[in-house]
Parts: C-alpha cells; structure tokens; sequence
C-alpha cells in the first residue's frame, strides 16, 4: 500500500487522482489531501477518502473546514506554509503536485528535500527554478514523474534509451479552439470562448494558455529542464486528433511515438503505478475509427506567446521565470475581464524586453525576479500602455 499526499486534490488533475487511487483500494491510499480554498469539495472528499491529512492555503479556510469535521478528525494544516508542514509526514510515499502556477515551488522542493518521489502535473515550478530541482533531485534521489500527457509520453518513450542519440522531440498540440481563426477574427475573444477547449477538460488558467499555445511554450522549457534536451531539439507539431500525445526522434530516423485516449486519468495511473503497468477501465484507442492522424506547424504569428517562450528558452536564467510570471498576471487579469486575449502576449513580450536576465541566478534571485514581472506587468495592465 502506498500512500499518497494530493496538492491541488479539488482541481481537475487532483479529483482524476482521486478517481485512479479508488480504482486500485489494495494499492493506494489517500493519505494527504490539500486544496486552495475550496473547503466545500475538500469535506466531501475527506468523507469519501478518510485522509488523516488536509491543508487549505489560509487559517479562514482551516477554521471552516474543523467545523465542518465533527466525527472524523484528520490533522489540518492551514496557512502559508500549511502543506509544506503536512508533507514533512514521514508516512507519506510519493506526492501528487498538481497546485497551479510558480507558488507550487515551495511544496514542490519540500517534497524533494523530504526524500519524497513527484508526480508532477504542475510546469511552472519547473520551468522557473529548473536547473535547482534538478539538482536537489538528483542529490536525494528523488524521482520526479511527469503527468502532462506529453512529458509522460516523452519520458515513456526514452525509457531504455540514450538521450545523447536524440535528433528532435516533437511535442503535440491539439491547436486549442481558434486553430482555424483568423487573427482579425480573434479580436473579440471572451473568456468563454477560450475555455472551451476542443479535447481536454481543464481548470481555467491551463485552458487559457492552451488556446493561446502558452501551454505549448511553457512544456518546452517544462521538457528541456525534465529530460535535460536543447530547446533547439524540441517541436512543436499541431495534431488535432490529441491520440499522439508526444514523439521522439532519434539519430538513426526511427520516431518513438505514444499513444492513448485523450484522457487525463491515463498519464495519471501510470505516475502512480510506475514502475509497474496495471490494467484499467478505460477504452483503448480503436485504430478502425481513426480515419486519419494530421499534423500542421503552429503560426507564430497569430499565436505569438509560443514564440516568446522559445525566446525565453534561448535566454535562460531569470528569463522563463519573467514569462511565467508575466503570463500568469496576464491569464489573470483576462479572467476577470481586465485585458484583452490579444493583449496578454503583449503585456509579456514588454515585461521581457525590460528585464535584465541573470544567467546563473540563485532561487532567491529567480524569486525577485518572478516578484518584479508580475509587478511591471499589472502596472503595464493598469496604465492601459498595451494595444492590441
């Protein structure tokens, strides 16, 4: 039996967790659980799961929740630091990290020093401090396990194999819901057209990047710190269809290719069962319905973020934390009806040309730097200096 801690369990990769773990009673247990202030859903899933761990990000939160947990009494952790404290719990085997944004950094190094192995379904922690994780990961032989779909099927596909032998890595995008719109025509962008993505079930600031293809550019930087692969080896390839998730091509011409039914809980299992393969329940890929597998190349014009985060890539240091920290005040603001979709590149590419990058930056100068994005990028949003 091993146990599981959740970070992020009431979002959409937290409750497909959740769902994998009650497929496998004999193999898994929930044993942690936490959640941003979603005390409502986190009741139910402590009355469903029995965890003897939550946390919730803020003391309010906390209070409410022990009020609500009368006859099961699990310990709850509340406050900034609330799950770091919890994942110091020696029981706790590998860590779901599936809290959004750069603020899962924190868990995500903590669960690191701890000894703990990662599932990992947030990018952003990664992508702004990754040379460090990797660094403390291969000091305490921790195991970081990718669940995005494409880094899951990139890591599956060098399994056994020698990353030196590498010519590309193709990443496959399904294109998000204005693959076929013109830019004229994406003008008049509202946040429910771009939460409608055509394929996958997503939370909100994940949809947003997709349709925009900031998703794509930011597991480039996700896939060149994971499998430690030059951004120059790695491409982007529109595939609409989403059954190839990702590919690798090595020297000698042969393409390693994984492919699955586009659904979430699939990456997921295989995080938790690695280094086993267990069976599941869900419907497998019927090649007979398939009737074709298409490929476009991304325009970079009309999604223009793609093309800042490979300039972010290609700068290094400080700069993949500025874009992350940019985007993610822009993603914001545009889900409350503060900025234009077609401004958010914008606001980045701005944001970028001021920073002045720091190539080797310790985590405390990568920090300030992610700090002072965000600042110039609220402010460049509030003085209304950008245009579409």
């Amino acid at each position: 039996m091993k146990n599981i801690a959740i970070l992020g369990s009431t979002g959409s990769i937290g409750r497909n967790t959740l769902e994998v773990i009650r497929g496998f009673p004999g193999k898994f247990r929930a044993l942690a659980l936490s959640a941003n202030s979603n005390v409502g859903l986190l009741y139910r899933q402590i009355e469903d799961f029995h965890p003897q761990l939550v946390s919730v990000s803020n003391d309010d939160a906390a209070a409410r929740l022990r009020s609500k947990l009368k006859k099961r009494k699990p310990g709850v952790f509340g406050g900034e630091h609330g799950i770091e404290e919890m994942l110091s719990d020696k029981r706790i085997d590998k860590v779901v990290l599936a809290v959004s944004g750069a603020a899962a950094l924190p868990a995500l190094l903590k669960s690191i020093d701890t000894g703990k192995d990662v599932a990992l379904a947030n990018k952003e922690a990664f992508i702004i401090a990754g040379p460090i994780i990797r660094k403390r990961a291969l000091s305490k032989k921790v195991n970081i396990i990718p669940i995005d779909s494409e880094q899951s099927a990139i890591w599956q596909c060098l399994k056994g194999e020698d990353k030196s032998r590498i010519k590309n890595i193709y990443l496959t995008a399904s294109g998000g819901p204005f693959r076929g719109m013109s830019r004229k025509g994406m003008r008049g962008i509202s946040v429910d057209d771009a939460l409608k993505h055509p394929r996958w079930s997503m939370g909100p600031k994940i949809s947003v990047d997709s349709a925009n293809l900031m998703n794509k550019g930011l597991e480039v930087l996700e896939a060149a710190y994971l499998f430690g692969i030059g951004p120059e080896k790695i491409k982007v390839v529109i595939h609409p269809q989403a059954i190839i998730h990702s590919m690798v091509e090595f020297e000698d011409g042969v393409v390693m290719a994984q492919l699955s039914v586009t659904d979430m809980r699939i990456p997921i299992q295989y995080a938790l069962t690695y280094p086993e393969r267990l069976p599941t329940r869900l419907p497998a890929v019927n090649f007979f319905k398939i009737k074709s597998f298409d490929f476009y190349e991304p325009d970079m014009v009309k999604f223009p973020c793609l093309g800042l985060a490979y300039r972010a890539a290609g700068e290094g240091g400080t700069s993949p934390a500025v874009l992350n920290a940019a985007n993610e005040a822009c993603v914001r603001e545009f889900l409350k009806g503060a900025l234009p979709f077609l401004s958010i590149p914008r606001v980045i590419e701005k944001v970028m040309d001021k920073h002045r990058v720091i190539p080797s930056p310790s985590l405390k100068e990568i920090i300030a730097a992610d700090n002072w994005a965000r600042r110039e990028a609220y402010a460049l949003i509030n003085k209304r200096k950008v245009t579409i």
